[in-house]
């Protein structure tokens, strides 16, 4: 008998509308595979733990993109519950989300990253960066390019905004060049695409936005190039811990070289998504890459 599968979307970030797309992609793979799945839109805990009691799933398929799905905390609560959830555990999802701890952590395996330091927002208006023009202004725990700012001038030091003075900001060095992605299933990376936008960078209205951005797969660069990049996504996917799917980000330039930007422990599912798509460049469907994750579903165990 097939799995009982809740499919968990929606959620409480920015990246809200993004996951109630991935979930209706999901959930038609998953009946197609002859699941019995229940979509959950999550608005409330006491509304999750009623669906999570009257359903009684074998698997959470977790559909959450950005804080409080991809940073531990619904990860965390289903280890408690002990009911298994796809994607990564509670440790490689709160360390993907966090872009100071990821990029320490790849520099320490050998993984090239920009130079970059933390600081709040309120320590940012002082002007104490120590990095020099061009400079990346990101949330150090946001997902899908939200709140991403290029600073290449005292100018555009004046755009950048956060509602909160306490958050905490990676400041992080310009890397120009080619912007290449690389998906890694089952511990083993499957391509790189180049992404081409028509103008500025690779932010949240260009992932999802039809017809912005291009994706070049594979990505017209050196063997070499090629080799690093996908080097570097399974070193920092195995090396996080991560379960069956992540997505990692790179810069690459003659100069520079390829350069780590981050990870994504819970990568889109959308029709415009790239894990997707490597998949299907490697032979993996889109309704059993869906069946793949909830097949190798885990949690913490007591």
């Amino acid at each position: 008998m097939k799995k009982k599968v809740l499919v968990l979307c929606g959620g409480f970030s920015a990246e809200r509308d993004v996951s109630l797309v991935s979930a209706t992609g999901i959930c038609e793979a998953l009946e197609s595979k002859g699941y019995q799945v229940l979509r959950h839109d999550l608005k409330s805990a006491p509304d999750f733990l009623k669906d999570l009691r009257s359903f009684k799933p074998d698997v959470v398929f977790n559909a959450l993109h950005g804080n409080w799905g991809e940073d531990g905390a619904v990860q965390g609560f289903l280890d408690l519950l002990q009911i298994p959830y796809t994607h990564s555990g509670m440790s490689a999802s709160c360390f993907g989300m966090n872009k100071s701890v990821t990029k320490k952590i790849a520099a320490a395996y050998g993984i090239k990253v920009a130079p970059s330091e933390t600081l709040t927002f309120a320590d940012y208006l002082e002007h104490k960066t120590q990095i020099p023009f061009p400079y990346v202004v990101k949330p150090q725990s946001d997902g899908s390019s939200v709140g991403v700012y290029i600073v290449r001038n005292e100018e555009d030091v004046k755009s950048v905004f956060y509602k909160d003075l306490s958050r905490l900001l990676l400041i992080e060095k310009y890397i120009a060049g080619r912007e290449l992605t690389v998906a890694v299933v089952n511990n083993k990376a499957c391509a790189v695409t180049e992404l081409k936008m028509e103008s500025g960078f690779y932010d949240y209205k260009a992932k999802y936005t039809s017809g912005i951005t291009r994706h070049i797969l594979p990505a017209q660069i050196p063997d070499d190039v090629a080799k690093t990049a996908m080097a570097y996504a399974e070193k920092i996917h195995r090396v996080l811990g991560c379960n069956t799917v992540s997505r990692s980000d790179f810069r690459y330039n003659e100069e520079d070289g390829v350069v780590f930007l981050e990870i994504n422990t819970n990568p889109g599912m959308t029709p415009l998504s790239l894990v997707p798509e490597q998949a299907r460049y490697i032979g993996i469907s889109y309704e059993d890459l869906c069946q793949k994750l909830v097949e190798n579903a885990t949690c913490r165990k007591i």
